[in-house]
């Protein structure tokens, strides 16, 4: 599917593989799906003012080295996802990796996740979460210093793999 088509996908009763014929919530079975090479790649930032990433970036917070537990909670948060999202299911990752920037324009924390697997079913719900949780650590370990930042822009950027292959999302400002 290109990134046109995710404009025109059809989301009528055939296209809910979550959904049994009584309305029931299933899991997919993906028994009979080949097992292929998946990877996708997230994104999201925190806004927060200069002087909160003054501070976090001089290693100033109260709860210690923000973007070193942003990072590790990103990456547990990732093996943890079937357990946090229903219907999702468990992943054997191959690697997942949560990356940290500075962004003065913002300004904030760029997060930007990658999570890998080689099986039947898509690793997007695990590179989302691992941003998701990235961005709340970030909150949470720096509330003290700046109660108004906020979690933006959280959005798949990418996926490989599968019988639908590639997919990149469209460039947007942010």
């Amino acid at each position: 599917m290109t990134s046109a088509d995710s404009d025109k996908q059809d989301f009528g009763a055939s296209a809910l593989t979550h959904i049994g014929v009584e309305g029931e919530a299933r899991m997919v079975d993906v028994s009979e799906k080949g097992a292929t090479q998946r990877v996708a790649v997230a994104e999201g930032r925190v806004r927060m003012g200069a002087a909160t990433l003054s501070s976090i970036l001089a290693g100033d917070a109260k709860k210690g080295d923000v973007i070193g537990a942003a990072r590790i909670a990103g990456i547990m948060a990732a093996k943890k996802t079937s357990e946090l999202i229903p219907l999702c299911h468990p992943i054997a990752l191959s690697k997942v990796v949560v990356d940290i920037a500075p962004d003065e324009t913002l300004p904030g924390l760029s997060v930007r996740a990658e999570a890998r697997c080689l099986g039947p079913t898509g690793v997007e719900m695990e590179a989302l979460t691992a941003v998701a949780v990235a961005c709340l650590t970030i909150y949470d370990m720096a509330k003290a210093i700046d109660r108004g930042m906020s979690v933006e822009g959280l959005r798949l950027l990418e996926k490989r793999g599968g019988k639908t292959g590639e997919w990149r999302a469209k460039e947007r400002n942010p």
